[in-house]
């Protein structure tokens, strides 16, 4: 059978390896399944695993389906060239973080937007330059979930590439991430440049992505074997090592390594579709184009000026026609190596989703598979409390175990009274942090304190069911994981009880600003200032909900708790009759010794006359310790 090697497939891929292999500088993530790094692909390679809720194994099965894919997507990026499998960007530095697990039937367990949001964070902290997401989720809409926007958000603010699979279900629809706008959508191909029948497509993608080869990548499987497979799973790592080669020449220039650039080049620089020469093919189904190593090269080198004479390898123009009928499905493609089962690269069966669907039920899957306590992080997140038994087998001890007629421990006001009776059962339950109902952290107390907190938990409880608390701040750090009774597997976080606080949106205006004055005028002013603070503090619960452990997070996190300076400047812009337009936080440039501080930027608009300056206040949060703290004094200013 045929088995051409990368660099044949990859026309131009000679050429930039002759100028670069990768620069330890430039750091790949590689969210995907869990990867055996004993191969000896990865022999020398700096490439290390990060904690996630994927529990990590002493060996690696070869049976382990989520991890053969995994290892396959990681090996094309960082193959050693004196192995089997070279990869794309072998001298590139690596960090695997594990978003997809095997369930008890052996087949690969998706992740949720949730999870992929927390990796993307991670990478980002760990200072990746590129994230590589060879999976995704079927969608109707194109758009993601609110925490996912957020991390990929994130990205574009620290200048770090998304590069994520646009979908085996060879039809006109989309896959998140790869459809969302900032993100550089892959696409898959055969050798002669034509899209494959299972590849993808749609209007955002005529934008955001990019084809490159898919049909029959060599890749490492686990246990010392490799492989070919299909699909546009196996085409995004060829992206992405293309793309670190092109951030390491630019190290090789003397220039910063910069992402955004690179990926503006390798769209700009893409080979069109011409219909006359494809005859009935739908030019559609080449996204912006097919990928063109030499002409980003040259983009890079000459600044955005494409100098083609000097080319040494012949770079081609798609003309093989698709025969026609189409699969719905992508083609089968069988595994190469003859000590492995054939593998079907099929698109996986998943939910659609649009932005209505809960977390829990939005699934992340691998695009190329036949398949539908650890580091320690602070965090301070807002949500509700609630609780969960873990186990059917848990629940039940607390039927048995409660009084007879007010034994239903689903009912939260009767699992109150029985905790309250017994409050040592309460290290009995497992107790959740939600946001809009969707557990995402698993509240352990800890420490000397912990019945303090314990306490604390069934009191917020209580008073989120009887005067209207509707959130809650939990300080801590974020450790290990827990498994609750539907099998959904989120972070836990150690809690601080010193910066542990429930409040009523409500309440927490009228302790800002005070009581309501009698008189009419004055009460005019005061609703004035009490629906813009109901307006900032909404804006964070719901528009910028986060998951709380980047920087920027826990400080927003924490302005939203500390209304009372935000009240100060809803007060002052109130007067100049202003409304809050946006929040942002930034990286403060001045702070303290020590410290880590950022800066939450609030913007005001005249809604009567646009053509009045924007108002500008800014505050800052050193958010180093556990417990956040402001300092200095509230800063504003006008701009237009």
């Amino acid at each position: 059978m045929n088995r051409l090697n990368i660099e044949e497939k990859v026309q131009g891929l000679n050429a930039l390896w002759q100028k670069t292999k990768g620069a330890e500088q430039i750091c790949i993530a590689v969210l995907d399944g869990p990867v055996d790094t004993t191969h000896s692909c990865f022999d020398g390679k700096n490439i290390k695993r990060l904690d996630t809720l994927v529990p990590q194994t002493a060996t690696i099965q070869a049976t382990d389906t989520a991890a053969r894919h995994g290892t396959h997507i990681t090996s094309i990026l960082f193959g050693s060239h004196s192995s089997q499998v070279k990869g794309i960007a072998p001298l590139c530095r690596g960090i695997l973080l594990p978003i997809f697990g095997q369930n008890k039937a052996g087949d690969i367990k998706a992740a949720s937007q949730i999870d992929l949001a927390r990796a993307i964070e991670q990478a980002i902290a760990a200072g990746a330059h590129i994230i590589n997401v060879s999976g995704g989720q079927l969608s109707n809409t194109g758009e993601a979930q609110g925490f996912l926007l957020n991390a990929i958000k994130a990205c574009k603010e620290n200048n770090v590439l998304l590069v994520a699979a646009a979908g085996n279900d060879g039809c006109e629809c989309l896959h998140v991430p790869a459809a969302l706008s900032s993100t550089l959508a892959v696409g898959s191909m055969d050798d002669h440049g034509t899209p494959l029948a299972h590849s993808n497509w749609g209007q955002n993608y005529a934008n955001n992505g990019i084809l490159a080869s898919g049909h029959q990548i060599i890749g490492a499987i686990p246990n010392e074997q490799t492989t070919q497979l299909s699909g546009t799973s196996f085409a995004t790592p060829i992206v992405s090592g293309i793309a670190a080669l092109l951030l390491s020449l630019q190290i090789s220039l003397g220039q910063k390594p910069d992402p955004e650039k690179v990926r503006q080049a390798i769209l700009a620089s893409a080979t069109p579709c011409h219909s006359n020469n494809i005859g009935e093919l739908d030019c559609r189904r080449f996204l912006a184009g097919t990928i063109n190593v030499f002409a980003a090269q040259q983009l890079i080198l000459n600044g955005g000026n494409i100098n083609m004479s000097n080319e040494n390898e012949t770079v081609t123009t798609p003309t093989t026609q698709i025969e026609s009928g189409l699969m719905a499905n992508m083609v089968n493609d069988t595994a190469m190596n003859s000590a492995t089962a054939p593998l079907i690269d099929t698109a996986p069966a998943v939910n659609e989703v649009n932005t209505l669907i809960g977390p829990s039920e939005a699934q992340v899957e691998p695009s190329g598979c036949a398949c539908g306590g650890g580091d320690a992080t602070l965090a301070y997140v807002l949500g509700t409390v609630g609780f969960n038994f873990g186990s059917q087998t848990r629940k039940d001890a607390f039927i048995q175990a409660m009084p007879a007629g007010k034994n239903n421990p689903d009912d939260p006001q009767q699992l109150l009274k029985y905790l309250k009776a017994n409050p040592y059962e309460s290290q009995s339950i497992i107790w959740t942090l939600n946001l809009d109902a969707t557990p995402i952290y698993a509240i352990v107390p800890n420490g000397p304190y912990a019945s303090v907190v314990y306490e604390r938990l069934r009191e917020v409880m209580q008073a989120q069911l009887d005067n209207g608390v509707d959130m809650v701040s939990i300080p801590g750090i974020a450790t290990g994981s827990a498994t609750l009774s539907d099998g959904q597997v989120v972070p836990q976080i150690i809690p601080n009880p010193r910066g542990m606080y429930s409040w009523a949106t409500s309440a927490l205006v009228e302790s800002a600003l005070g009581e309501c004055p009698s008189d009419e005028s004055e009460k005019e002013v005061y609703q004035a200032n009490a629906s813009g603070l109901t307006n900032f503090l909404d804006r964070i619960y719901y528009d910028k909900r986060n998951l709380g452990t980047s920087a920027q997070d826990r400080a927003l996190n924490y302005s939203a708790t500390n209304a009372f300076q935000a009240s100060q400047v809803i007060e002052t812009a109130t007067k100049g009759r202003f409304e809050l337009d946006d929040i942002a936080v930034k990286k403060s440039p001045v702070c303290r010794p020590g410290s880590d501080c950022y800066d939450v930027v609030l913007v005001f608009f005249n809604p009567q006359n646009s053509q009045n300056a924007n108002k500008v206040y800014r505050f800052t949060v050193d958010v180093s310790g556990v417990i956040p703290v402001t300092i200095g004094q509230v800063r504003s200013w006008s701009r237009k």
